[in-house]
């Protein structure tokens, strides 16, 4: 069970590991410096206020002073310079999530900037302005959900990529080991590298990660996902779609499915990841905007740089495409099918979701698996003994993708990890040939708890809401309190879309490195209001009847205005483009 870190006992007499960094820090607030010094028997550094420059401290020096404010912090996420000076990222609060092999996983559960900006005293009234709007996405960025890390392991690296890596890597700083593709806050830490406080520097990952234990044949297996979102082209729903030039795509997500059992220790990979074209779907107040394919003479190359980058990690790739074959996703779905033509190596399946799977048909998935069945079998999963050997290699991976890469995306690769978590305990000799976890409605419903709960903290921190279609996770069908639960997703998912995530977009883009109030809901909801109200009155006078007519034409109008303009009333980003 996860429990408040800020509950542990200090760690102060446990000396760091080499290649680690500081689990717990002493936070010494002065008025011109910030403090911080390592409670693992590290060292110290000084932040000053009045510009950000860092020092690192001797002990003396780290202990001198009394006049200042002390408090316990769990790791420095980084720095980020503004207009006024610098800001200084710290993890205030943190959550045992589980563990990852030998090393403690944590979720930070709160962040906070603190500010060495005295120079915003110099700045002329328009800098300030965008100061101020700037230190307000930095307010945004501190919420960041489902941000993770370890103390002591690289969990940017799955299981197989890290057996296959040189022993002396794990004695690196974690940052020196970690892909930067999968650091969530690697241009915040810029500053603390070229200072060289490599104890000090903590890498997060965005993503999830869930666990669970259960017993067959009186022996423990633990099961445990772990996801991890590129930062390549970070993004909102909206705001973040298709590809970039360089062929990296919006809300890309690797996922590592590990079995543990008797010593041995299995890992299944899938990924997911936007279209990989250049697209784009503007919100402008309609339910389902409609995509539209960005023409672009590079169109090809992005998918080719998309699909190389994809083979030099994972290997062999097919594509599972998810959406519709109809209407405005048809259209996309038929440029990506017409785009893999020129790629007959790497196999492209469609299977439009919606129409095979409608009204929660979950089990029709296995028209899928029959389809694809020998070439999962043949990509395979890893497998190692206690002893560090491998057994066996994952060759390839699965590329599913819907539109958003949520719900549909969520509810195939659960279907795609169960046949692959029976195939890994048959193989590590918890189950036999003819058994499986669907046999055992404990184990079966722990299972799919992992997925939902992965699949509804993927969709918070892409689209602001819970995944849709749990149900068909959860119980293979759609129940009522699902159908209510999706509605409220729905309308969650189209508010923050059209409201906030312009702004949220630019939190992103900012502390990614790349550089208002709406009121047409209101207009419209007043106006409906208003005229419901009158239309209730009707039958009192004329004069009610007339007020009626005149408001339901004036809402109606501003309707039509708010439809014609939507994508001008809508929340924008203003740091940078779409691609």
């Amino acid at each position: 069970m996860a429990t408040d870190a800020d509950e542990a006992p200090l760690l102060a007499d446990e000396p760091l590991r080499p290649g680690s960094c500081s689990r717990e820090l002493e936070l010494r607030e002065f008025r011109d410096r910030y403090v911080f010094r390592s409670l693992d028997g590290g060292g110290a550094f000084a932040v000053a206020r009045s510009d950000g420059s860092l020092r690192p401290l001797s002990p003396e020096e780290a202990a001198a002073g009394s006049d200042c404010k002390v408090s316990k912090i769990y790791g420095v996420a980084g720095m980020i310079r503004l207009l006024a000076g610098s800001y200084v990222l710290v993890i205030t609060s943190r959550k045992d999530a589980g563990s990852y092999g030998a090393s403690t996983v944590y979720h930070a559960n709160s962040m906070k900037f603190l500010c060495c900006n005295e120079a915003i005293k110099h700045l002329t009234s328009e800098e300030k302005r965008d100061e101020a709007y700037f230190m307000s996405l930095l307010r945004i960025a501190e919420t960041t959900c489902g941000l993770y890390y370890s103390y002591d392991r690289d969990l940017t690296l799955n299981l197989q990529r890290a057996s296959k890596l040189a022993a002396g890597r794990v004695h690196k700083p974690l940052w020196k080991q970690a892909d930067p593709r999968f650091v969530w806050n690697r241009n915040l830490l810029e500053k603390l590298i070229e200072t060289k406080l490599d104890e000090f520097i903590t890498p997060l990952i965005q993503g999830s990660f869930q666990t669970e234990q259960f017993t067959l044949k009186d022996r423990l297996v633990r099961i445990t996902l772990f996801s991890q979102r590129c930062n390549r082209r970070l993004g909102t729903r909206m705001w973040r779609r298709g590809a970039n030039l360089e062929g990296a795509t919006a809300n890309f997500v690797e996922t590592e499915q590990l079995v543990e059992y008797e010593g041995l220790t299995s890992s299944f990979i899938q990924v997911r990841g936007s279209i990989p074209l250049l697209w784009e779907q503007i919100v402008d107040l309609s339910y389902k905007p409609r995509p539209s394919i960005i023409e672009h003479e590079e169109m090809t190359k992005v998918v080719e740089r998309h699909f190389h980058d994809l083979s030099q990690r994972y290997g062999d790739t097919m594509v599972i495409d998810l959406t519709d074959k109809q209407g405005d996703e048809g259209n996309l779905s038929n440029a990506f099918a017409a785009e893999m033509q020129n790629f007959p190596d790497i196999r492209y399946v469609h299977f439009d979701f919606h129409h095979i799977c409608g009204g929660g048909n979950f089990d029709n998935l296995q028209v899928l698996y029959d389809e694809i069945e020998e070439a999962i079998q043949k990509q395979g999963y890893f497998l190692m003994n206690s002893k560090g050997e491998i057994l066996l290699d994952q060759s390839g991976v699965v590329r599913s993708n819907c539109i958003d890469c949520l719900d549909r995306t969520n509810v195939t690769q659960s279907f795609l990890a169960r046949k692959s978590l029976d195939s890994q305990l048959q193989r590590m000799g918890a189950l036999s040939s003819a058994e499986s976890i669907s046999q055992s409605d404990s184990i079966n419903d722990k299972f799919k708890k992992l997925w939902v709960e992965h699949g509804d903290e993927l969709s918070l921190e892409y689209a602001g809401s819970y995944a849709l279609k749990g149900d068909l996770v959860r119980y293979g069908r759609q129940t009522l309190p699902g159908l209510i639960k999706d509605g409220m997703s729905a309308l969650s998912r189209y508010y923050l879309n059209n409201s906030h995530d312009g702004v949220r977009q630019d939190a992103l883009d900012l502390i990614s490195g790349k550089k208002y109030l709406p009121v047409a809901s209101a207009i419209i909801v007043g106006g409906i209001t208003v005229t419901t109200f009158t239309l209730s009155q009707v039958g009192r006078s004329a004069q009610h009847l007339i007020s009626s007519i005149i408001f339901a034409g004036l809402t109606a109008g501003v309707i039509a205005l708010v439809k014609a303009n939507g994508k001008q009333l809508c929340s924008r980003p203003r740091l940078c483009g779409l691609i």
